[in-house]
């Protein structure tokens, strides 16, 4: 007897209020068990989660689910009013114990608590290994780093327990100590798990990959690795047909144009024997009707193998992957070579960043690196601790939470608003290099990818009139892919102002050529370090 498969997709579509398809006829499965779904930025991941999850209506179809699911947005961190309580999904009975300590006697207070009467006990006994004892679980997420509030969510969707998990992105703003406490929980996990992310250690973990790509839906058995392997030697087949498919076609063609040559012979001897006056004209009309005839069927046959070749030759280019680039050239800010751009660390013992030098920020979860930034942008006075200064007016930010745009206008109306001076078709130029084409450019910033979120907040840097002479960017690979990742160190590999890059993701600091680390330590110091950071 088969099971039932925990998630089941029936001809899913999807499209946004412009008529945008953002699915079509999705068909397929998810297995038991823990599973990787990947795909390129803007494939629909996010997209098909949230159906899944019944957070969006499909257009037509369904996606069908075995069992009741927790979810996981990947816009979690931009919901800053969530306490600690409701991260981990305990803050009803929590509050309902409350009230009965308090002298409630509502049956609602005694539903809620259920046989749950020890609910913050065991809380805080899952809280402790992570690190977290003492918290307050009436703290506000606004007051929590990127990354103790997602492993505090994920460690939530634990203790609920459900029988399906969607996880999207759940590696965000965690560093390596908090990413090994994740993988610690996902290797533990019970029940089904499904889970978005570019994070390739954490795909590690999964016992089958599914990949959203071209508008479908493929199964691979084993982690990304099993997947990468089983691509490259389809994609190793696929190239190589190709190439026959393309040999085969150009012989095809020559063969095609000899033969005209041949009949083109054969009717000037012809015509040439018939002017000589050495035949009979109703034999010679006879034998030209004959020959014509015959090369009509010659060029038919050959027509039709020059049609099979080109067929062939278009099947075997479909299987073989085309993998877009992100194409972006930063503008040259003109920042002088002696010039300060800005000073991190005590009042009494600061560093300098000078001229167009490159630096990274780095630090354990919670240690204040993005308050830092905070404080710097805002124009605080250092004090005695961990503060910093600008010394440039000319500064691009890129948010951790990617939250200082307006979510409900299009990606083109929040880039033109930095940028008044660029016609529409600049601004569309500009997203179409990031990969944001057609109605993605005019979709509200809210309904995108975490991805083309990004982008969005990217291109605003780069169209802002003056250019920046200083890009400070708070983990910018959160939610990019990893052909997106390396296009992005590219880019800015390329960029002549300065650089303030916070990063948990070292490999992606060791493509940065940066000139020097500054890394947060215990009580807020501040210490100085030389690549190679890895």
């Amino acid at each position: 007897m088969s099971l039932t498969p925990p998630i089941t997709l029936n001809n899913l579509s999807f499209a946004w209020p412009s008529g945008e398809r953002a699915l079509a006829n999705l068909d397929g499965t998810f297995p038991s068990g823990r599973t990787g779904l990947i795909g390129a930025n803007g494939s629909g991941k996010s997209t098909l989660l949230k159906l899944i999850a019944g957070q969006l209506h499909p257009t037509s179809g369904t996606a069908e689910t075995s069992a009741p699911l927790s979810y996981l947005p990947q816009t979690l961190a931009l919901e800053q009013d969530t306490t600690v309580a409701q991260l981990l999904g305990v803050h009803r009975v929590l509050a309902a114990l409350e009230a009965i300590e308090s002298g409630s006697v509502d049956p609602a207070d005694l539903d809620a608590v259920g046989a749950s009467w020890d609910a913050e006990a065991r809380v805080r006994a899952e809280l402790a290994p992570l690190g977290f004892d003492g918290l307050d679980l009436g703290r506000k997420v606004a007051t929590l780093s990127g990354g103790e509030a997602m492993l505090l969510a994920v460690l939530g969707l634990r203790i609920a327990d459900s029988p399906i998990t969607l996880l999207d992105e759940p590696t965000n703003n965690l560093d390596r100590p908090a990413r090994e406490l994740l993988y610690d929980l996902v290797r533990a996990w019970k029940g089904t798990l499904v889970v978005v992310s570019h994070d390739i250690e954490l795909l590690e973990l999964m016992e089958h990959t599914v990949e959203l790509y071209g508008g479908k839906l493929s199964v691979f058995g084993g982690p990304y690795s099993a997947y990468r392997e089983q691509l490259e030697t389809e994609q190793q087949a696929a190239e190589q047909a190709a190439r026959t498919a393309q040999a085969s076609l150009k012989v095809e063609k020559r063969q095609r144009v000899e033969a005209e040559t041949k009949l083109a012979r054969a009717k000037r001897k012809g015509r040439a024997t018939q002017l000589s006056g050495g035949m009979p004209k109703i034999l010679a009309n006879h034998l030209r009707q004959k020959s014509e005839a015959n090369a009509g069927k010659m060029r038919s046959n050959l027509d039709g193998k020059v049609d099979s070749a080109q067929a062939r030759l278009d099947d075997a280019d479909q299987r073989v992957r085309q993998a877009e680039h992100i194409n972006i050239e930063l503008p040259d800010p003109r920042l002088p070579s002696g010039k300060q751009v800005a000073a991190l660390g005590p009042a009494d013992h600061q560093f300098i960043i000078q001229g167009p030098e490159r630096v990274g920020l780095v630090g354990p979860n919670g240690s204040g690196k993005t308050t830092l930034l905070k404080q710097m942008l805002a124009g605080e006075a250092p004090g005695p601790g961990l503060g910093g200064q600008l010394f440039l007016d000319r500064v691009g930010y890129l948010p951790q939470r990617l939250d200082g745009l307006d979510g409900e206008l299009s990606a083109m109306q929040n880039v033109a608003s930095v940028a008044p001076a660029a016609t529409a078709n600049d601004v569309r130029k500009m997203l179409a290099r990031l990969l944001l084409r057609g109605d993605s450019a005019d979709r509200p910033l809210a309904v995108l990818s975490g991805g083309e979120r990004f982008r969005v907040y990217l291109a605003t840097l780069l169209l802002a009139e003056p250019a920046a002479q200083l890009l400070i960017l708070d983990e910018p690979t959160n939610n990019l892919d990893m052909d997106s990742v390396r296009q992005l160190s590219e880019a800015l590999g390329t960029y002549k102002g300065a650089l303030l890059v916070v990063s948990h993701d070292q490999h992606f600091l060791a493509q940065l050529d940066l000139d020097y680390l500054l890394e947060v330590g215990p009580r807020g110091t501040l210490a100085k370090t030389y690549p190679n950071p890895v």
